[in-house]
Formats: structure tokens, sequence, C-alpha cells
């Protein structure tokens, strides 16, 4: 199925020709995404794209202007006539995990339960709290655990009911980076083993990549592209979603003969027409770096390093073109290197470019 085609008959959750404003800012236009059983959906975007909107409207947190939201071809809600949230099917796991002070962690729970008999909802709730890994806490209250914990039960108390829908908005944003990491390992697996449709928010690309069955990047209410990880940054449909998945290296040529040259070397320009003007994006990761053999030929394309810094699993290197002794800021440019990669200041290097990294936009067209 298209990534921007809903079919409303088919099972899942199918958001149709949304669009919704507040006062005159149109803070949604014209949206078409889809949800399938067992499938996560990031929406990806900056603050003020429309993501947690989109998010709300499916929620039925705010009233529908435009289009159409169905779950399992039975349609939620349009114009003038809306399913309560409550009735909806859906669960919700907000930023702040909104737990209920007056209730310990099974009470908590327990809350969209309360329609099964005592001992099926007793068993629910143990079932629910063993998949999250916090059955020994049942009887904690919600100020006695950590951000970790605490978000694990509000995972347990969205599942609980068992939804055909799960919605998540940031919902990893208020934990520290490696505890973020385990809790989102860990909600992943619950997710995909519940069987549920899941639409998640976030902003932070890396989370989107982990996650995502498919990523929606949204900008300025509309969605810039809808596709699985791998195409999303290998195959990037504009210059901003390129640069919302991290640095790029940029540089404005001329087409000729379909293609275009760079410092690093000519990149095909198919799609372009001769003597247009193109924007080239190159990942760092495109940079392939290496130094220079004694009485080696100079390299079609040098640079001297200005800096380089070990990130971890990588290295970040500053580089400027050429041999000059002072950076350029029109020819400074960064590569990342896996690994430990740490040539001293002055270093002249060799650089090569893998093309598949680099990607060509219209110079017209602004991030």
């Amino acid at each position: 199925m298209d990534g921007n085609t809903a079919k409303l008959d088919l099972p899942g959750l199918h958001l149709r020709d949304i669009s919704h404003a507040y006062g005159v800012r149109r803070a949604v236009d014209r949206v078409t995404l889809s949800v399938a059983p067992g499938e996560l959906v990031c929406l990806l975007g900056p603050s003020g794209c429309g993501k947690t909107t989109l998010l709300r409207l499916a929620a039925g947190l705010e009233s529908l202007q435009v289009g159409s939201v169905a779950l399992d071809g039975h349609v939620l809600a349009m114009p003038g006539r809306e399913v309560p949230p409550e009735a909806r099917g859906i669960g919700l796991v907000f930023q702040d995990y909104a737990l209920f002070p007056h209730l310990d962690v099974a009470g908590n729970v327990a809350f969209g339960i309360g329609a099964l008999p005592a001992k099926a909802r007793e068993a629910r709730v143990a079932e629910t709290l063993a998949q999250v890994g916090m059955l020994d806490y049942a009887k904690a209250w919600p100020h006695e655990l950590s951000g970790g914990q605490q978000q694990r039960v509000a995972l347990a108390r969205a599942l609980a009911p068992r939804p055909r829908v799960v919605l998540m908005d940031e919902p990893f944003s208020g934990l520290d980076s490696r505890l973020r990491e385990t809790i989102r390992d860990d909600t992943l697996h619950v997710l995909k083993e519940s069987g549920a449709a899941t639409l998640m928010v976030t902003h932070d690309p890396e989370e989107a990549m982990f996650m995502a069955d498919r990523i929606a990047v949204m900008r300025e209410g509309r969605i810039e592209q809808f596709a699985a990880p791998d195409r999303v940054y290998a195959e990037p449909a504009s210059a901003f979603v390129t640069h919302f998945f991290g640095q790029v290296n940029e540089w404005v040529g001329k087409v000729a003969d379909g293609r275009v040259a760079t410092p690093f070397g000519e990149v095909d320009a198919a799609g372009h027409a001769d003597a247009a003007n193109v924007r080239v994006l190159i990942r760092p990761e495109a940079l392939k770096l290496s130094r220079i053999a004694d009485n080696a030929a100079e390299p079609a394309c040098v640079a001297k390093v200005i800096a380089a810094r070990l990130l971890g699993r990588s290295s970040w290197v500053h580089l400027c073109l050429g041999r000059t002794q002072k950076p350029d800021a029109h020819l400074h440019f960064h590569a990342r290197v896996p690994g430990r990669f740490l040539p001293a200041e002055g270093d002249v290097l060799a650089v090569a470019l893998d093309p598949r990294e680099a990607f060509i936009f219209a110079a017209d067209v602004p991030n």
C-alpha cells in the first residue's frame, strides 16, 4: 500500500484528508496516513509542525474539522460526528505519563478495565505489569517510582484494555539518554507483542529510526515523506528531510551532461536539466578519509585537518579543502569516520566521495 494512501476498509487506523486550524493558523494540512495492526508509525518533525495535533485528532481530544478518522473500517470521527475518546478502543501514553497520584500502580493499570469482573481484572493487571517488568511494584505509588518506571506503568495502563490502537506523544523525552535507550527497546517489544497499531510522536530522528516500521516526516502541517526508515534516510524526498536527519555538507553547482561537479568528484544529477543550479547535500559519512603515503601521487581531492574528536562509536573530523593554512568558510566541511580516527591538526588527508550518500535538489527550493 502506498505510504500516503489510507484505505478505510482495511484493518488498522486510517486518517484521511485531515486538516485542522487554530484561528488563521493551519496546524495540519490535508494529511492522509494509515497504521496497520502490529505496525509502529512515527510522526517525526520539528516543534510546531502539527504532529501532536494530528495525534490528538486521532485520539478524539480535538474535534475534527476536516477529514475522517477510522479504525478497522468503522468511522470514529468526521466533522459533526465524533465517537468519544474513551469509546474508541485507543490506548494513550503521554509525555508526562499522567499517572493518577491517588491510585497505586495496580489501581492505575486497572483504571480502564473496570468493567471486567474482579478476578479477571486482577489477572489482567498482573499480566500487563509482568509484560513491562513492573509486577513487583503493583502496590507502589507513582511518586515512589523513577521516570522510567512511571513510563512502564503508563504503557501498561494503555495496554490493559487490549486496545487496537496505541497513541504515544514523546513518551521517552523525559528520560536520560542511557535509560531512554533501554526503555524504548523494551517498549518496542511490548508493543509488537500486543499487535496494536501504534502511532508515536517524536522530534528525534534517531528515535524514529529505532522505533518505526514507517516514518512520516512532517513539515508545516504536511507530510514531507512517508516511508520505511531506510528509505527516508537513503532516499530523502527533499532537502528538508535530508537536513532533519543530521548535519550535511552542502555544495551548490550547475548540471552539465547529467552530472554536477563537487570538490570531491562528480555526482549523477539525473532528473535535473542541464544548466540548472542544484544543491548537493553530502552526509559526513559519505566522505572517506585516508592518509597519503610518502611519495604517492597527489590524490584528486585533499583536505587539511582543523580538528578531530572521538564521539564514541565514531570520530568527527573538521577539514578544509586543499592544503591551505587557514580554513575558508566556503571550503570547510565535516566527515564522520567509524571507530577511532584522530589525525593531528594540520595533517593532510585524501578524501573520496561515496556518491550514494550525496543527494541533489533544485537550488531554488528552501530547506
